[in-house]
C-alpha cells in the first residue's frame, strides 16, 4: 500500500470525517461527549492539516499541527481508522508533519494524548518522543499525558 499525504483545508471533508470518527472514538473511549481540556482546534489556529489517502484515494489517517510560538507546535487531531492500524499510516503522518516542523524552522514539537489511549503512547514513545510533564491547558487534566520531541530544522 503506498499512501499520499497532503496538506488539506481544515473544511475539507475528508479531514472532517477523519476527525469527526476520532472525536466519537475518543467519546466511547473516555464515555463522555467531550474529553479535550483545552479549546478545539479550528480552522484559524491550525497550521497544517494533513490527510493520508490510500491507493484507492480513501482517506485512512490525518494530523494538523498548532503553532504554539516561533520554535515550536503542537501535534493535534492525529487519527488513523481501525482498519489500516498496524500498516505504518500513523508513522507516515507523523513522519510527514515533522517535516512541515523542520521546514517551518521549528525545533520542538509537544502533544497530548489521553491516559486510555496506549497505542497512541506507545506510538510517540517508538517514534523517539519523550513523556514531560502536563502543560497548558492539559496541566492539571489527570487524563492527560504529555510528549515532546526536539527537531532540527531544515537547512537553509
Amino acid at each position: 500500500m503506498t499512501l499520499a499525504v497532503r496538506a488539506v483545508p481544515w473544511d475539507d471533508p475528508a479531514g472532517t470525517a477523519l476527525r469527526v470518527a476520532q472525536q466519537d472514538e475518543v467519546s466511547a473511549r473516555y464515555g463522555v461527549p467531550d474529553s479535550e481540556p483545552g479549546p478545539k482546534p479550528t480552522a484559524s489556529d491550525i497550521t497544517v492539516f494533513l490527510v493520508a489517502f490510500d491507493d484507492d484515494g480513501r482517506a485512512v489517517g490525518c494530523g494538523g499541527l498548532r503553532t504554539l510560538d516561533e520554535t515550536h507546535g503542537e501535534i493535534k487531531r492525529m487519527y488513523v481508522v481501525p482498519e489500516r492500524r498496524g500498516t505504518g499510516v500513523s508513522t507516515t503522518i507523523l513522519s510527514a508533519l515533522e517535516g512541515e516542523v523542520r521546514s517551518r524552522g521549528w525545533t520542538r514539537l509537544v502533544l497530548e494524548t489521553g491516559d486510555q489511549q496506549p497505542d497512541a503512547m506507545r506510538l510517540y514513545e517508538r517514534e523517539g518522543y519523550t513523556r514531560i510533564p502536563n502543560f497548558g491547558y492539559y496541566a492539571d487534566s489527570e487524563l492527560s499525558i504529555c510528549y515532546e520531541k526536539a527537531l532540527a530544522p531544515l537547512e537553509r
